[in-house]
């Protein structure tokens, strides 16, 4: 099993089959209109203008998991994020990264890499406290921790890095980056 197995429904109806995706890199990342995170989408868009015609794909995936942080529906999510970040990149349906109701793609991801902590730094520390006072073993499950976890997938649809929303984009893009010219 790979990532190539699964399908993704889009905030338009779309299916998505991510094996339409084989030999691309493809950084997949749980999202939210309303978070602290949010402005990740411009760097995120910034890479994707740079290298989706160098085999870089961007799976969007909003989820509400996280203080309610992306109420709305799909079309005022979307409208939300082409608006304000230009977004141009797929967006999935908005759907659960967490619990009995996760996608499934969701489960595979966080068995290929588990949490790995948040870093170091002010955010970092932020993200650890907030985290210890909704479940004080958070440190000890795969599960995702807060919007904009995004995970890496080589060209060969394998896992390879997993980066918390605490982690520099500067990082994130290096990784893809390498990713490109493996």
């Amino acid at each position: 099993m790979n990532v190539y197995d699964f399908k993704l429904e889009g905030g338009d109806g779309k299916v998505y089959d991510l094996s339409d995706y084989k030999g691309k890199v493809m950084l997949i990342v749980n999202t939210a209109t309303g978070c602290g995170f949010t402005p990740h989408y411009e760097p995120l868009e910034k890479m994707y203008e740079q290298y989706n015609a160098k085999g870089l794909e961007i799976i969007d995936v909003p989820c509400n998991q996280f203080a309610g942080q992306t109420p709305g529906t799909d079309e005022e999510i979307h409208s939300f994020f082409t608006l304000k970040y230009n977004t141009q990149f797929p967006q999935m349906k908005k759907s659960d990264v967490n619990g009995e109701n996760a996608l499934p793609l969701f489960k595979y991801l966080k068995e290929q890499k588990g949490f790995e902590g948040f870093g170091k730094g002010p955010k970092a520390a932020m993200m650890a406290g907030l985290l210890f006072t909704i479940d004080k073993d958070y440190k000890n499950n795969p599960e995702i921790k807060w919007n904009f976890t995004k995970f890496l997938v080589n060209k060969k649809g394998e896992v390879i890095a997993r980066f918390e929303p605490t982690e520099d984009m500067k990082k994130v893009e290096e990784a893809v980056v390498k990713a490109l010219e493996e």
